[in-house]
């Protein structure tokens, strides 16, 4: 019986077979023969014209062939400055914006203009010429964190959140396959967002507006309310008004973000025009809503993940280190106050970044862990346990002081040897990827590269980017934590071995490159010894490393 053939999978778009990225398409415009650039700019043309047109259209306020010329523009710069060797990778944003810009600067042109008489429409070029700004004001922080952005991670988000595509479709334009695209679009989402925060932060107008950076970032990723004092901030601050509006938008409607910061003009318009959000009912349309395309505006985050395979599904939510909630209204509703207290909790006062988070005092309780007292719990003798490591200190078996961070725990800030105390700030994680979180900020983690081998707080980077060993650890046996990009190295304490900064050193096996543990807490049938709280040392059983 004759069998047909099973049909070609939807990716990539038309004009190339499965497996031609657009940057291997674009290698012969860059070293080929004429016929073989002719073919690959027409490739590329037939991939991304009709969105491209589209966005033209809007523009001009009016199709036919002006869009099309516009559109044609446009290609002919960006193909140009490819062969010149710039990347293919997120060639789609690419084209929009030289759309855009090519409206505005031919409508600036009285001889252009009386050529092509289109140009003048208010609500098209003579509109965008007479616009202050093409991007808003409120999505600066998403403009800047897209930029910052490499050209994989903008492309993976335009299309699945700005196009509403399938994640087969980014993955055929960068050649690569779906599972690995979802695992890596997941990363990028994480990059977008802390760009975001970064952004709030190096533009804020004021001290106040950077000491509330983390007071907005925490709650909106996590879920709670915003404390009083901060509510009453963003009624007076516009700055911070934008961002917590723009994180809330990264939670929910990131499509509808990226094509603001990036667009700018008509940035709506052109969302609400994807296929993938306009389909019909049926069938057809219900396969669409799978991976976004169900409501204009909308993420389709979730149903894009319905349409990965079950492995790489637990991989990209694996990436994920915090909770995602739909927001209401502008992004700042809806938060849990207990997430916010913990926020507010690892701030000193001042705020001068002079002092160890740890510097406490007893009666005020500022810093501390709930429940805990005043005084310091003693740590066990037991060093680090790879793989059974729950919340805990750091103590440094030579010096008897416990990891702690120096200031306010942001990204950067030194990690010193302070007196062991029940604050945030010297509570760590140890997770199987071999990343230490810090208890004050979930996002930032140990990073032993950063700063020539002085140890800082630093970003939680994903193991597949190329800062991912700088912030994973090996732990042997004996408690010692080896830094993956060179495990001949191990944390240690800096030049006086007491509250100098923390530093990695030639791997030596001395007490002072060796951590312990707090003790588990004592329960029924547990080893602690009769009439004490505090278990006996057990030696670690795990492989040891040499």
């Amino acid at each position: 019986m004759f069998t047909p053939r099973p049909p070609r999978p939807p990716y990539p778009p038309p004009g190339a077979a499965p497996g031609e990225s657009d940057e291997s398409l674009a290698a012969p415009l860059r070293a080929g023969s004429d016929a073989e650039a002719a073919r690959s700019a027409g490739l590329l043309m037939a991939r991304h014209w009709q969105p491209a047109q589209d966005y033209a259209a809007i523009c001009l306020a009016t199709p036919g062939s002006l869009a099309h010329l516009v559109t044609a523009a446009a290609f002919h710069q960006v193909l140009d400055l490819v062969a010149l060797g710039e990347s293919a990778d997120a060639l789609r944003p690419r084209l929009l914006v030289a759309v855009r810009d090519m409206v505005e600067n031919w409508s600036a042109d009285a001889g252009m203009t009386e050529v092509m008489p289109g140009l003048g429409k208010p609500a098209g070029g003579r509109g965008m010429r007479a616009a202050k700004s093409l991007t808003p004001e409120n999505r600066a922080l998403a403009e800047r964190a897209y930029e910052g952005l490499p050209p994989l991670d903008r492309s993976l988000l335009w299309h699945t959140e700005v196009e509403a595509e399938s994640i087969n479709v980014p993955a055929g334009l960068l050649g690569m396959d779906a599972d690995s695209a979802a695992v890596a679009l997941e990363h990028a989402r994480e990059k977008f967002r802390e760009g975001c925060v970064s952004a709030h932060r190096e533009l804020a107008p004021s001290k106040d507006c950077r000491f509330y950076n983390r007071l907005l970032d925490v709650p909106i990723r996590r879920g709670g309310a915003l404390l009083p004092d901060v509510r009453r901030h963003l009624a007076e601050c516009r700055h911070c008004r934008h961002a917590a509006e723009q994180l809330g938008h990264v939670e929910a409607g990131l499509g509808l973000l990226l094509a603001e910061a990036v667009l700018g003009w008509g940035a709506r318009r052109y969302v609400d025009s994807r296929p993938g959000r306009t389909r019909p009912a049926g069938p057809r349309a219900r396969g669409t809503a799978r991976h976004g395309g169900g409501r204009p505006g909308g993420s389709g985050r979730h149903r894009l993940l319905d349409r990965i395979p079950a492995p790489a599904r637990r991989a990209a939510r694996a990436a994920r280190r915090s909770p995602r909630t739909l927001l209401i209204g502008v992004g700042v509703a809806g938060v849990g106050l207990l997430a916010t207290v913990l926020a507010v909790s690892v701030w000193p006062e001042g705020g001068d970044g002079s002092d160890p988070v740890s510097s406490t005092s007893a009666s005020g309780g500022r810093g501390t862990l709930p429940g805990s007292d005043a005084v310091s719990p003693s740590a066990s003798d037991a060093p680090v346990r790879p793989g059974a490591l729950g919340q805990t200190r750091l103590r440094n078996a030579a010096a008897d002081l416990c990891l702690d961070i120096k200031g306010r725990p942001r990204a950067g800030a030194g990690i010193v040897l302070a007196a062991c105390s029940p604050a945030w700030s010297q509570q760590w994680t140890y997770e199987n990827d071999g990343l230490l979180r810090n208890a004050a900020d979930a996002e930032l983690c140990l990073d032993s590269h950063a700063d020539a081998g002085v140890v800082i707080l630093g970003a939680c980077a994903p193991a597949t980017g190329t800062r991912g060993t700088d912030v994973r650890y090996d732990l042997t046996v004996q408690g010692e934590l080896l830094p993956r990009w060179d495990e001949t190295l191990a944390l240690a304490p800096g030049a006086d071995g007491s509250v100098a900064d923390v530093v990695v050193k030639v791997r030596d096996g001395s007490d002072g490159q060796r951590w312990l543990t707090d003790p588990p807490p004592a329960t029924p049938g547990s080893l602690s010894i009769t009439g004490t709280d505090t278990p006996t040392a057990q030696p670690a059983r795990l492989p040891a490393r040499d």
